[in-house]
């Protein structure tokens, strides 16, 4: 009997693996290491070891100080506020650019990249200039007995600016790639817009939306710059948590600055952590889709 002709075909290539040479893998690996050793690990190890420099009792004396726990309010209150806007605001914007056509789109994506590239501190100089009490506006809003500038408003527009970008940037690539099809299939079927956004687009995106939020929320607790200009530095009022460690370090009490600053440190490390499980459940989203 004949081989079949099949059979007797070319055999199939063997693609070999193709790797970097191991001294190369090694010397990356240990560039790698040594970075962060150098910018990252030393200089967290430094400040743990600065803050307990006087011991526990100094570190919680220190930590539980009134103004310490004011500027740890006030730092909250901020991220509580601004988050929140923040999501609907990226979310409203990611869907009217993915899901929509209209003139200035391009310009819109654009202007969403504004806060990179603007100082934090132009930023803040921004907003002193357009609502400060010197200011028309804002002579007209403190004979309405409202205060913007040197108060908590101030401190959440002023973080408002610097982070609204997060979000927005994070949901854009992923519905462009997600595309339209399920809600135009969807509004084939008669489903409304609010149906259409909880049911589909919502669900899709949820992994993406966090995984911003989460961002943008690390931004808004460490920020300094537009903050301090906005703020006036009053303490027990307007200080926030890298504010009033920036004051302590000023007054040569370095001990106590390093024991608050080992507090944004924690929610750094809270922040990385939680970041890598969304990050882990989005790729998994992902994969799916």
């Amino acid at each position: 009997m004949s081989t079949p002709l099949l059979s007797q075909g070319t055999p199939p290539v063997v693609r070999k693996k193709i790797s970097d040479p191991l001294p190369v893998r090694m010397l990356l690996i240990a560039l790698t290491l040594l970075f962060f050793i150098g910018f990252v690990f030393l200089p967290l190890g430094l400040v743990f070891a600065q803050a307990f420099q006087k011991g526990w009792e100094f570190y919680l004396e220190a930590v539980r100080e009134p103004y310490t726990i004011e500027a740890v309010k006030l730092t909250l209150t901020t991220v509580t506020i601004v988050v929140p806007l923040n999501a609907f605001f990226g979310v409203s914007a990611a869907w009217a650019i993915t899901k929509f056509s209209f003139p200035g789109k391009a310009a819109l994506k654009t202007l969403l990249d504004l806060p990179f590239a603007v100082s934090p501190v132009i930023a803040g100089l921004i907003f002193v200039l357009l609502l400060g009490s010197r200011t028309p506006f804002g002579t007209w809003l403190g004979e309405q007995g409202i205060k913007i500038i040197f108060s908590t408003p101030g401190i959440v527009i002023a973080t408002l600016f610097v982070t609204f970008p997060f979000v927005a940037r994070e949901l854009i690539p992923l519905m462009e790639a997600q595309g339209r099809d399920e809600e135009e299939a969807a509004l084939t079927l008669g489903a409304r817009g609010w149906q259409i956004f909880v049911k589909i687009t919502l669900p899709n995106i949820r992994w993406g939306l966090l995984y911003g939020m989460i961002l943008c929320g690390a931004r808004a607790i460490g920020e300094f710059g537009a903050v301090s200009v906005v703020s006036g530095h009053i303490r027990g009022q307007t200080n926030t948590i890298p504010l009033h460690v920036e004051i302590l370090y000023s007054e040569y009490n370095f001990a106590a600055s390093f024991a608050v600053a080992s507090l944004l440190v924690f929610l750094a490390l809270t922040t990385v952590v939680v970041k890598s499980i969304i990050e882990k459940k989005f790729q998994k989203n992902s994969l799916q889709h």
